[in-house]
């Protein structure tokens, strides 16, 4: 009681995440009496990141980095534009086909959806479309980041889990693909209730044109999703050589690279990866304090008094990964959550761990898109000039599209562990 007493404290005052778990562990060692425990704290912070899987979470960062200054996400909106634009609502498809291209490389929802927003809500404007709903659907089409590999969650929570990063980021292939293909639904549907405009047919030339100029893009997913894939390199690796195809093209084929940005790029990348690995961090300090105070054990007596099946049991972990999703951000959650669920999953029962991952992730990036944080809707919000109260509003039939694809994961696994068994 009183290191949660601590933790919600420190929390409360607006210490840093990371900070409240390594200071709640200390407060934890001091309130057991057992001071020993001190000579473990900086070992289980030292065993926390010595995984070589870690290693993929700077590389996939500084793959975000070079796209971004290297103008590879404008050309596969582009794409996607010569594709579909001129459909009924081409544009808000085009939002959610470029955002899945783009997920299948940068593998962050908050970044995608500030990137994304910069590039495709003007553009929907411009066509008529209401901003709100122009920015909450940028806001839904970022979901995909922590879903299709490759995904900094998915990595940090084969760490805690202790599983192949290779083999988790396949488990979200399919889920990703069929949460895309069910956004495309509730577009058609709108846009032909709401009558979405449509933008103007290009000429096989011009198509051609741009397919062209976006072509040498797509290798980046293709190497890093076929090598994984197809078992040629780990996750890591893969992230590897796609960091250097992402300097390539930037720097030779879109040109809009050179190689004095590279140190800044460098800079960027390190201190938001930094951040990211503080976080795993604690999390193996707060994994190492739950199992010391028995706390799986005893929330594992009292939900089997309440889920029976672990059907049941995948069904109150969705409300309760959703709630907590609402007010603490992707990474903190995973940490928090996973070393308590995740032994109760597998262990009681039986549920496979990376079909939990994928709902696990799913849940508490859909809390990013919540009441009463939404940090994704804020983001949006933030870079566009929309309501953040109005986004969730206009874009509810998303939010329950969403739930619907949960509560069949939750009932099929198969629908993750398709390309893994």
């Amino acid at each position: 009681m009183l290191t949660t007493g601590a933790f919600v404290l420190v929390m409360l005052v607006g210490v840093p995440i990371g900070l409240c778990l390594c200071i709640a562990a200390i407060v934890f060692v001091v309130a057991s009496g057992n001071p020993i425990l001190f000579q473990s704290y900086p070992l289980q912070m030292f065993n926390a990141v010595d995984s070589y899987g870690l290693i993929a979470i700077p590389l996939f960062i500084l793959i975000g980095e070079i796209m971004n200054v290297g103008g590879i996400t404008r050309r596969i909106v582009d794409m996607a534009m010569s594709f579909i634009g001129s459909l009924r609502a081409g544009l808000a498809y085009v939002n959610v086909i470029a955002n899945m291209f783009v997920a299948s490389i940068l593998g962050s929802a908050t970044a995608q959806v500030a990137i994304m927003s910069q590039i495709m809500v003007p553009e929907m404007e411009r066509k008529g479309y209401d901003k709100n709903f122009a920015a909450g659907l940028t806001a839904y089409g970022g979901m995909l980041g922590p879903i299709m590999p490759p995904s900094v969650m998915f990595v940090v929570y084969s760490v805690l889990a202790q599983l192949s990063v290779s083999d988790m980021l396949l488990a979200g292939i399919l889920p990703g693909l069929a949460l895309t293909a069910l956004f495309c639904g509730v577009i058609a549907v709108l846009g032909y209730v709401h009558q979405f405009p449509r933008s103007e047919k290009q000429t096989l030339r011009q198509r051609a044109a741009t397919i062209w100029n976006a072509l040498p893009t797509l290798t980046i997913p293709l190497v890093i999703i076929g090598s994984i894939f197809s078992g040629l390199a780990s996750a890591t690796e893969a992230a590897a050589v796609g960091a250097v195809i992402a300097l390539l093209i930037g720097r030779y084929w879109t040109k809009q690279l050179s190689f004095s940005q590279i140190p800044d790029i460098m800079i960027r990348a390190g201190l938001y990866s930094a951040i990211v690995l503080f976080l795993v961090v604690a999390a193996g300090v707060l994994s190492w304090i739950l199992i010391f105070g028995r706390v799986p054990q005893e929330v594992a007596a009292w939900i089997q008094t309440v889920a029976s099946s672990p059907i049941e049991f995948m069904l109150l972990a969705n409300v309760i990964l959703l709630v907590i999703g609402t007010v603490i951000d992707g990474i903190p959650g995973l940490i928090m959550t996973v070393p308590i669920l995740l032994p109760i999953a597998t262990d009681v029962y039986g549920i496979d761990p990376h079909h939990f991952g994928v709902v696990v992730v799913i849940n508490l990036v859909l809390g990013l898109l919540s009441p009463p944080v939404g940090l994704c809707f804020f983001i949006a919000a933030a870079v566009t000039g929309a309501k953040p109260g109005k986004m969730f509003l206009v874009t509810m039939p998303f939010f329950l599209i969403t739930c619907v694809l949960l509560i069949l994961l939750s009932i099929f696994p198969s629908l993750s562990l398709a390309l893994i068994d």
